[in-house]
């Protein structure tokens, strides 16, 4: 059978198709298969096919069902399980622990087929289906889980859900090995040893679990640090797990975390240190009589892997079993290119420094404008790339001109633009030159998120008038987040300042390019650091300037950011400093309303806001008051 342009094999008969016994590796996932790069699980899948493996996947299964984990037998070397793009509990839950309506991830948006704690569930699920055929415990097909819902949750972390600290997911999940962030080359690696039969330990990007006796002889000729501070000595060799490392550091173990606050931010302070260091640490903790060792990871993807990767054979389709169903998640990106990945911005609270790593990793302009080429053949597309942006858009072909050697700053950005940051947008600005006269391409659009700062400081380049005159759709989204000073120092954002001046650049080049656009800002209620006051600040400058906010996002302390940290500890874990928090769901509501003060529906609550605020003098129908009397 001939699979160029076939997407991976769902079922045994697809399997038949292609002359497949066995699949060498079985990939669970949370999510519709959507045979797409912007999918991680087809992202990974594509990747091993490409190493000459035979890969199977096995979508969003029934959690109830151990028939759906048997469709298509046992793998020969490992399964792979992910709940999928988003966080399973975060799909599910709106932060007001609300059930959501629908799951942008699955056909026709079914909310009930992802289970809570999905990573947890499908590794019990796979062992379950194939338990009666194993005699033998260890001989056991290994599991290994990765995806966002793992790689947060590769160290001890606060879930929001139950208000306590739990300890990794590797031990919850009983899984044999843990891969975070992007994966590609831990996961290579994992089956490459596996198809030679060798042991999983010590492979960059990676969480084992060892017994503390191998951890204490494997390190005892280590030098140890407990400061989690970068070390000048010489790298040595760690032959017994395979990572070269300058140091291990130990981290306060498990039990502490769960029960001191203090504990807890401090282990939160030591991995955010080693995360911005370039040197590579090991970290070691106890969770009883066993130890978490998580690797550092591996060196970024060179930009001609990154190449590579995108450059494999997906259809850019949804699974045909799927018929005509609708996946939301889908529609949004299906026209959609990545430019490169990483990020340098390490906003306190996002995560996809602590997945993606804050280095920038570029395609080469050929790579993008041929997969553009490759996407305006298709036959559903119109002539618009919907997107050709990256975690943050700007961030493309820009680097540290110091290659980050030596460099603890864990934001190029933040609190100002680090000197060493090299801002050139001329090779964004060529890359959007060329795709846009590519035939077949009528426009060519910016709509993932661009960092304001970073754009005025590439105002020299002429990036913010290309932007408006050629890449904006009418509405320019951009994330301000809050107008307070203090909140946006503890959430590492931009200050006011910045934001009013892009804002008045980008109308102005707008202008100029005769286009009547709008710029769209995310806000952010309850953040840590967030009172009542600084929101009824942000709800005057609202009003003041006639914005009625749209995006809106409640506060999530997702695992593994800084400001989960701050939530759950009361503090920030870099200075020590305290910070407010507001805790409890009322107040929640209320800053949301505040927000949102400009709709009827929010105005009871917004009313109980600035009463508790002593704020009586905005209720009324004055031309000051934020809302109306009420009834």
């Amino acid at each position: 059978m001939n699979t160029k342009n076939t997407p991976l094999p769902m079922s045994g008969n697809e399997m038949r198709q292609r002359g497949w016994p066995q699949c060498d590796i079985i990939l669970v996932t949370g999510d519709a298969y959507v045979d797409h790069p912007s999918f991680g699980v087809a992202l990974i899948g594509r990747w091993l096919e490409s190493q000459g493996y035979r890969v199977g996947i096995i979508a969003a299964p029934d959690p109830n069902d151990v028939e759906a984990f048997r469709i298509l037998g046992p793998p020969r070397l490992f399964w792979g399980v992910t709940a999928g793009n988003l966080d399973s509990q975060l799909a599910r839950l709106t932060v007001m622990r609300k059930r959501r309506r629908d799951d942008p991830y699955l056909p026709e948006g079914q909310g009930d087929l992802r289970p809570p704690n999905a990573t947890i569930v499908y590794v019990t699920k796979v062992r379950q289906a194939f338990k009666s055929q194993i005699s033998n415990l260890k001989s056991q097909i290994p599991v290994i889980i990765g995806g966002i819902e793992a790689s947060l949750r590769r160290f001890p972390y606060y879930d929001y859900w139950t208000d306590s600290v739990k300890r990794s997911i590797l031990f919850d999940s009983k899984a044999d090995l843990l891969v975070y962030g992007m994966a590609e080359q831990a996961i290579a690696e994992v089956a490459a040893r596996l198809d030679r039969g060798e042991d999983l330990s010590g492979i960059a990007g990676t969480a084992e679990i060892r017994k503390k006796t191998n951890i204490e002889h494997s390190t005892s000729n280590i030098q140890h640090s407990t400061s989690g501070q970068p070390d000048e000595r010489s790298p040595v060799q760690c032959s017994k797990l395979n990572v070269e490392c300058s140091m291990f550091t130990d981290l306060p173990s498990f039990e502490e975390a769960a029960t001191d606050k203090d504990a807890f931010a401090m282990i939160i302070r030591i991995i955010m240190l080693n995360s911005a260091c370039d040197k590579p640490v090991t970290l070691v903790q106890a969770h009883g009589d066993r130890q978490l060792v998580v690797h550092p990871p591996p060196p970024p993807l060179s930009p001609a892997t990154l190449d590579k990767i995108y450059s494999l054979p997906f259809t850019r389709r949804p699974h045909p079993m799927y018929g005509k169903a609708k996946i939301a998640a889908y529609d949004m990106i299906k026209d959609s290119i990545t430019t490169h990945r990483g990020c340098y911005g390490a906003c306190a609270f996002c995560a996809i420094a602590a997945h993606q790593g804050k280095t920038i990793v570029s395609r080469s302009r050929d790579s993008i404008l041929s997969e553009i080429r490759t996407l305006a053949t298709t036959p559903d597309f119109h002539g618009t790339v919907s997107d050709l942006g990256g975690p943050t858009a700007n961030m493309y072909g820009t680097r540290c001109k110091r290659g980050g050697v030596n460099c603890q700053r864990p934001s190029c950005l933040s609190p100002e633009l680090c000197p060493n940051l090299e801002t050139n947008a001329s090779p964004q600005i060529e890359l959007l030159r060329s795709a846009r006269k590519l035939t077949g391409v009528n426009h060519v659009f910016v709509t993932s998120g661009i960092r304001f700062d970073l754009a005025l400081a590439q105002e020299p380049f002429g990036y913010i008038g290309e932007l408006a005159a050629n890449h904006v759709c009418g509405r320019l989204k951009i994330a301000p987040e809050h107008i307070a000073g203090n909140v946006l120092r503890l959430m590492r954002k931009p200050t006011a300042d910045a934001y009013r001046r892009f804002v008045k650049r980008f109308k102005e080049a707008s202008q100029q390019a005769n286009k009547p656009q709008q710029v769209v800002e995310y806000f952010i209620s309850g953040h840590p650091g967030c009172t009542l006051e600084d929101m009824i600040e942000l709800a005057l400058y609202l009003k003041r300037e006639n914005i009625r906010a749209e995006q809106v996002q409640d506060f999530y302390p997702a695992p593994l950011t800084l400001a989960a940290a701050m939530f759950h500890t009361g503090k920030d874990p870099m200075t020590g400093e305290p910070v407010y928090v507001a805790r409890t769901d009322n107040e929640k509501a209320m800053q949301r309303a505040l927000l949102l003060f400009h709709d009827p529906k929010f105005h009871r609550k917004a009313r109980e806001a600035l009463r508790t605020a002593g704020r009586e003098d905005l209720i009324g129908s004055g031309s000051k008051c934020l809302v109306p009397p009420g009834p």
